[in-house]
């Protein structure tokens, strides 16, 4: 394989040559006159080749040194091109954030097909933890925490209510008898969530049930989970109307009591904090204002 010449050296060349006159040429390239002749000399010792030739008023090109000139100013005006077409290729900014699983997958992952489409420039890297956020020691821009809002030195802003109630399949609530009776329900395996651990206790005494061990049932992660297990027949879930819409809407789901709960200000919420204390970067904002835009009133 061809060795190719030092890269320094034909930068050299190329001013030179371009402009006839190693002074001129020196700066161009903001280096001593000295440089710029010790380079070409090097790609003269490279190529075997005069390139030019020298007189007391400067230095003209070799009938070589002129084709040769030809030839690398098109390499590098090629090369000045594909260096400027990167340089200005619109770079895609990233929005790290992070949320847990229930509510990444039931409520934001299906609503970011439109903020993608309106938004092509910015990627969203989304992660799932039911951990608390933690901007000191985190690399996040925001995230969705549960909690009552007011979180201390962040902003937020609420998402969807928080009204909970059970709910299992159609068959299981015709099968059992759980349809409007809050008794036959505690009598049924109940699904919980260790996230969300008194969201049963709340909702039993609101239905009037209060002799019941709610210590038995199996515990899920999250409430994803829980919701999964529900629609495998496996027992009654308590769920959050928000985040089972859609299997509510096909079917797939009941509610088999009218009862439910609103929990009122304990609900998700999307966090953020103004980076450095002058307020949010661009595409974070643009992010949140989205985030309203979609948020359930």
């Amino acid at each position: 394989m061809e060795r190719l010449p030092p890269l320094n050296a034909l930068r050299a060349f190329e001013s030179a040559g371009r402009l006839l006159s190693v002074t001129r040429a020196a700066e161009e390239l903001c280096v001593t006159p000295a440089a710029v002749s010790r380079h070409i000399r090097l790609l003269e010792s490279h190529l075997d080749t005069l390139l030019f030739l020298r007189g007391h008023r400067g230095i003209t090109l070799t009938p070589v040194g002129a084709r040769y000139l030809a030839e690398i100013s098109r390499l590098i005006a090629e090369l000045r091109r594909a260096t400027a077409s990167v340089r200005n290729c619109p770079k895609r900014k990233v929005l790290k954030l992070r949320a847990p699983a229930t509510i990444a997958v039931r409520w934001l992952v299906p609503r970011l097909a439109s903020f993608h489409r309106s938004n092509p420039g910015i990627e969203v890297r989304l992660r799932t933890s039911g951990a608390l956020l933690d901007f000191d020691n985190e690399d996040l821009d925001g995230g969705i925490e549960l909690g009552y809002g007011g979180f201390k030195g962040l902003d937020t802003y609420r998402l969807v209510a928080n009204e909970i109630f059970p709910v299992c399949t159609p068959m299981k609530a015709e099968k059992n008898r759980l349809l409007g009776s809050p008794r036959n329900i505690s009598r049924e395996t109940l699904l919980h969530t260790l996230a969300r651990p008194d969201d049963w206790a709340i909702w039993m005494k609101a239905a009037g049930v209060t002799d019941i061990d709610l210590s038995k049932g199996p515990r899920y992660e999250s409430s994803l989970l829980a919701f999964e297990a529900a629609l495998e027949g496996y027992g009654v879930a308590i769920a959050q109307k928000a985040l089972v819409q859609k299997e509510l809407s096909e079917g797939r789901l009941v509610a088999p009591c009218d009862i439910s709960v609103d929990l009122g200000d304990f609900t998700y919420y999307f966090v953020f904090r103004a980076h450095g204390g002058r307020g949010p970067s661009k595409e974070l904002d643009i992010f949140r204002q989205w985030v309203r835009s979609v948020a359930e009133p």
